[in-house]
């Protein structure tokens, strides 16, 4: 037992204590079986209702077979005065059933046609034989999540029979006073609730308290962190004179969006305390952030103090160079990039000129977190796309300064309510409009049987001169080993198709993570210079490349993809005067077709990525799932929201009062930081 509870992620009593059902059966009143036969017949005439459900009953045993075959088969006829239902049990070989026994019954019933002739009929999922005069008692039961070799009932028993010594584990650190301003339950009562609940009106009841210690745990983490933060202080100020902005905007070739010059004013109000800035810009693709950072670097470099822009790839690190270069020069900044691909004397010269203090802006990929690359004065770190680095390399750029201001950007639209837990400990900027003049993007989704029509839409469209992606989620067939579902579309495989037998008069090109950076490099100056008309490439073009001659992007197997993922993949091409066009390949037989239609409906990244962690769920969405049961959340963050709200209100002030959470009663606060799994990684995620 003990190593099966081990395979869900619980080996201690403590961790049995906190495994808690996931939802609940109500076995309190059987149903009539000729109500439960008529309510069968009837969804037959609602197209909408589900082909088959769930129910339970009690009755006598009319007649019993079992048929031995390769799988045995019990049938049964159950009969309680009033109706009469068909009962299966499948794999149950040795299973006793004597005629004139009552029942209790729980399975799927279900309508079945045999020989052309239609019958209602219940699956068997549980049963138990009752004693001649026994009395049916029914219960709440709960259902905690389940392995193929442990059942949930398996659970139920094992908790049960251990509730009193489980529920001495069970503590509450947090001031009674806060959820009984809510009108929550004591935690140890609301815990014996959810485990053995006398209503499902309890039981919810108890959830709710367990959800809000979930929600107030994780609003005090970054509550405590971001405490920590301004407590320590020890930035440079940098303030920005009143007409910084409005000169920065005269040498441009164009003008600020409202969006972005809001953004720029709250960095600027940032900068200019001691408090080092860690601020969170998100901005949907296209939305201008680089100019955003273009103007944090100029107040830096205007105060004396140097910045670095580190990026996750080459492809993107060089764009940022070559858009920051021309934007910075009226104003006396010199750039210099850092890659690992260089050659070792342009690199030494580089790093020298950083080190000097010549170069006021360095931009780089993970070769700026090297030993080898040191600053004479830096006081601002650009990270793009953060979530692409660890915690580990985001540290150890801001290492290379005392308290250097952070300004973190993405392009990955965060729904609301997983910013303010997951990046709670960031203050947020978001640019929510997009420069005049782009064009909207066209977004299809076409079964795999018509990928041909895709690719003569891509064939149409280089003949009027434009450029196309063709995105497949594999490099090549290994990837497939162990895969339980489809073959995945390998790039390798794809190229031969599209060089044989779709395209074989045009410049097709193949790109993937595995080639050496120079390679990708060139391929991707071919592309953005015209020289190959269809890039073939797996997720490697998803952030950052910029091609605005790119008309075209084709999803092979976009079902593999999250809806966020396949935003930022969109968001490709549309970057130019051109009409563009997504098309999303999904195969014939899976039913992800409505998910996928939520791109054709929108380019709002904030209403798709809502859609994404409604579908996918904080654990998955947010990375913090595990594998076992110990990192899930029991609330839904952007369900219960309003909830969280309240829970962080609560923490927020009691950080407010109490920083260091050093009062005798808030002492085992500590303790809830240190055992939650979501709050640990809120704790560490910088």
């Amino acid at each position: 037992m003990a190593r099966k509870l081990n395979a869900i992620g619980v080996r201690t009593p403590a961790e049995l204590a906190t495994l808690l059902p996931r939802t609940y059966r109500d076995w309190r009143v059987p149903k009539p079986l000729a109500q439960i036969v008529r309510e069968a017949l009837e969804r037959v005439q609602d197209r909408d209702a589900p082909d088959s459900f769930e129910e339970i009953a009690v009755g006598e045993i009319a007649s019993v077979h079992e048929f031995r075959r390769r799988l045995s088969v019990v049938n049964a006829q159950l009969r309680d005065g009033g109706g009469t239902i068909a009962l299966t049990w499948f794999g149950r070989r040795g299973l006793r059933l004597e005629v004139g026994e009552r029942l209790f019954v729980h399975g799927r019933v279900a309508l079945r046609r045999k020989a052309g002739r239609a019958s209602v009929e219940m699956n068997v999922l549980h049963h138990r034989v009752l004693r001649p005069d026994e009395v049916y008692v029914g219960s709440i039961v709960p259902v905690y999540p389940a392995t193929k070799e442990l059942s949930s009932r398996v659970i139920a028993t094992v908790i049960e029979r251990n509730l009193d010594a489980l529920s001495a584990l069970v503590h509450d650190p947090i001031p009674a006073e806060l959820p009984a301003r809510h009108g929550l339950l004591g935690r140890n009562a609301a815990w014996r609730d959810v485990h053995r609940p006398a209503t499902i009106e309890s039981a919810a009841a108890g959830r709710r308290r367990l959800i809000y210690d979930e929600f107030f745990a994780l609003a005090l983490a970054a509550a405590v962190k971001r405490a920590q933060r301004t407590g320590d202080g020890g930035a440079m100020p940098l303030p920005a004179p009143a007409t910084l902005l409005d000169d920065f905007e005269r040498s441009l070739p164009f003008a600020f969006t409202a969006a972005q010059r809001r953004v720029i004013l709250e960095i600027f109000a940032d900068m200019a305390q001691r408090v080092p800035m860690n601020r969170l810009l998100q901005g949907d693709v296209g939305s201008g952030k680089t100019l955003v950072a273009a103007a944090a670097i100029v107040l830096a470099a205007r105060d004396g103090v140097q910045s670095a822009l580190m990026a996750p790839t080459e492809i993107l690190a060089a764009q940022h160079a070559a858009k920051l270069a021309p934007l910075l020069l009226a104003h006396g900044i010199t750039v210099d990039a850092v890659f690992g691909s260089m050659g070792a004397a342009q690199r030494r010269q580089a790093q020298d000129r950083i080190a000097s203090g010549e170069a006021w802006l360095a931009v780089g990929t993970h070769a700026l977190l090297t030993e080898s690359v040191t600053f004479k004065n830096l006081g601002l770190v650009v990270i793009d796309e953060q979530h692409r680095f660890g915690v580990a390399q985001r540290a150890r750029l801001r290492a290379k300064s005392r308290a250097p201001h952070t300004l973190s950007m993405t392009a990955t639209p965060i729904p609301r309510s997983l910013a303010q837990t997951k990046y709670a400990e960031f203050d947020l900027s978001i640019i929510d409009e997009l420069p005049p003049g782009r064009t909207p993007i066209e977004t299809y989704v076409l079964r795999a049987s018509r990928k041909f029509e895709a690719y003569e839409f891509v064939r149409k469209n280089v003949a009027l001169g434009r450029q196309a992606y063709v995105v497949a989620p594999a490099i090549d067939e290994s990837e497939n080993a162990g895969d339980g579902e489809l073959m995945l579309t390998s790039v390798v495989r794809e190229l031969e198709l599209l060089q044989t037998e779709y395209f074989p008069d045009l410049r097709v090109a193949l790109l993937h993570g595995r080639m050496p950076p120079r390679e990708k490099d060139e391929i991707m100056g071919r592309f953005t210079r015209g020289e190959i008309d269809v890039l073939l490439a797996t997720t490697v073009v998803e952030v950052g490349v910029d091609v605005p001659n790119a008309a075209v992007m084709i999803v092979l197997d976009a079902h593999r993809y999250g809806l966020a993922q396949l935003h930022q993949l969109r968001g490709r091409v549309g970057r130019g005067v051109e009409r563009s066009y997504c098309v999303l390949i999904a195969p014939d037989d899976r039913a992800d077709v409505e998910r996928l239609e939520v791109l054709a409906s929108t380019t709002d990244g904030f209403a798709i990525a809502e859609a994404d962690l409604r579908l996918r769920g904080f654990g998955e969405f947010a990375g913090t799932a595990q594998a076992g049961v110990a990192g899930n959340l029991l609330g839904d963050i952007q369900a219960d929201f309003s909830f969280y709200l309240l829970a962080k209100a609560d923490a927020d002030a009691l950080v407010q009062s109490d920083p260091q959470l050093a009062q005798p009663e808030h002492r085992a606060l500590r303790s809830l930081l240190d055992e939650e799994t979501n709050v640990r990684a809120i704790l560490v995620s910088s």
